[in-house]
């Protein structure tokens, strides 16, 4: 739980304002598949839109078809182990690549027809599920089993009810792999402080629990994917990402003080496990009087340029019973408006198209970053993977006719609470718990990965002590509390 003077987020109990109902689902409902970032109506919509030559469809296709993944001659070299982090023998490029190639193979064969895409697909998804059995290396490998977790599971869910496609042996993957990692994360932050990890850290693993336990039809990791969105502990939570919600409707977003970057891997994902929810009849894009929103604005207008508030925060750093320290953000970090990452467009047009919504940033920024390519576009290193992208061709949408229609899956389960008792459990089904070592790297950082990026911190006087691992803001303006005066 995060406070301040004038602030109160991520209590559970809290009173809060839902933007849209979250629609009742009737228990023992199956999910809908395909249900992950895509539905059968959006795949449907993209086939028809690119064969009628409709733009920016076509654009957006046009990125998709040249990326060098999306080609049908792709071969997969899965590993029984797969590596990030300093100190290990670093391997995971391979598990990204295929894991993009698969994705853009399944989209493209889904848009055209062509069964050799799909095909390509599928044999990529199964020569991992034959192979891979761990995860390893330092943090970072929660980051691989997060980012890569839901990425696996949005390419395997286009393509699950392919003739060839090994479904059992997929789920299994990703539940004896993959979620384990994820749910141990959100339960433990590798034994430091709550507040040791940035928002990234926290999304990417949501993200994988959230998008692993729909593809395995597990209501129970729904559930607590759902409940830690909207009460966890952890800086990935929505009113911890977004603490300071103004008078002018901006959302302040934590790692703004961190750099761009990150900050828009946090929106892009935040963003991601909100579509995902909401193709399962969960509107979390609505949750808290539409607080994502609020906090995408935030960012999209930072990222072109603009100037925006930033309520200086420190945060606890260490190990629980070891290590500690604190760091202090002062202020928005510069931003590069060049910068790009493929995010904009899915989150500009669930709010704009879907709900009808004015949001000027969001509007601006999706159409700069447009036509949005996918994996192999935006650089050769990790970061350029993060999201699978193509949100020109995938995400744009004519405006509803009902905008203030409740999502409404054809099936789904019965987490639309996402107040399961179980939230917060330890891994189900037996899973050994992964090793994880709270012990700091040699610049005293928990949560430095591989890239060893340099977070530029500054000391800032009147801000409140940190306590019990809690984190405390300074309050600089007038704010609203929860977003309500």
């Amino acid at each position: 739980m995060l406070k301040a003077a004038g602030v109160t987020a991520g209590a559970v109990g809290v009173g809060t304002a839902l933007g849209t109902a979250t629609p009742a689902v009737a228990a023992g409902a199956a999910f809908a598949h395909p249900g992950l970032l895509h539905t059968r109506a959006d795949l449907d919509r993209m086939a028809a839109k690119v064969k009628a030559g409709a733009a920016p469809y076509t654009a957006g296709f046009a990125k998709l078809t040249a990326n060098r993944h999306a080609q049908s001659g792709w071969t997969a070299n899965p590993q029984a182990t797969v590596y990030r982090g300093s100190g290990s023998p670093q391997n995971y490029t391979l598990l990204y690549n295929d894991i993009h190639a698969a994705y853009q193979n399944a989209l493209r064969g889904h848009v055209t027809g062509d069964s050799a895409h799909l095909d390509t697909a599928v044999a990529i998804l199964n020569a991992w599920s034959a192979k891979l059995t761990s995860l390893e290396g330092s943090a970072d490998r929660f980051l691989a089993a997060g980012l890569y977790g839901y990425q696996f599971a949005n390419a395997a869910e286009l393509v699950r009810d392919h003739g060839d496609f090994e479904l059992g042996r997929f789920q299994e993957m990703l539940s004896n792999v993959f979620a384990p990692l994820s749910d141990s994360f959100l339960v433990k932050h590798n034994g430091a402080v709550v507040t040791n990890y940035w928002p990234n850290w926290d999304l990417a693993a949501m993200a994988c629990v959230l998008a692993t336990g729909i593809f395995c039809d597990d209501k129970a990791q729904v559930a607590r994917a759902v409940d830690y969105f909207k009460h966890g502990e952890g800086l990935g939570a929505v009113k911890n990402a977004i603490p300071v919600v103004r008078d002018d409707g901006l959302g302040e977003w934590l790692e703004a003080g961190r750099d761009q970057g990150h900050a828009l891997l946090g929106v892009g994902l935040m963003g991601t496990f909100c579509e995902m929810a909401w193709n399962q009849g969960v509107d979390l894009y609505g949750y808290d009087d539409s607080r994502f929103l609020k906090g995408a604005q935030y960012v999209a207008k930072w990222s072109l340029g603009g100037d925006v508030p930033y309520t200086a925060n420190t945060r606890a750093k260490g190990a629980i019973n070891g290590w500690s320290g604190q760091e202090t953000a002062a202020g928005a970090a510069a931003v590069d408006p060049a910068m790009q990452r493929p995010i904009w467009a899915m989150i500009a047009n669930h709010y704009t198209k879907r709900r009808g919504l004015s949001a000027t940033y969001l509007t601006r920024i999706a159409a700069k970053a447009a036509p949005e390519g996918g994996g192999g576009d935006y650089g050769p290193n990790s970061g350029g993977y993060d999201q699978l992208g193509f949100g020109t061709l995938a995400f744009t949408r004519d405006r509803a006719a009902d905008t203030s229609a409740s999502p409404a899956p054809a099936a789904s389960a019965s987490v639309a609470s996402g107040t399961g008792s179980d939230s917060g459990a330890e891994p189900q089904g037996g899973a050994a718990s992964p090793s994880a070592s709270a012990a700091a790297n040699a610049d005293g950082d928990l949560a430095a990965t591989g890239s060893n990026d340099v977070i530029g911190w500054t000391a800032a006087a009147g801000v409140t002590a940190v306590a019990g691992g809690l984190l405390f803001l300074r309050r600089r303006d007038r704010v609203r509390r929860d977003g309500a005066q």
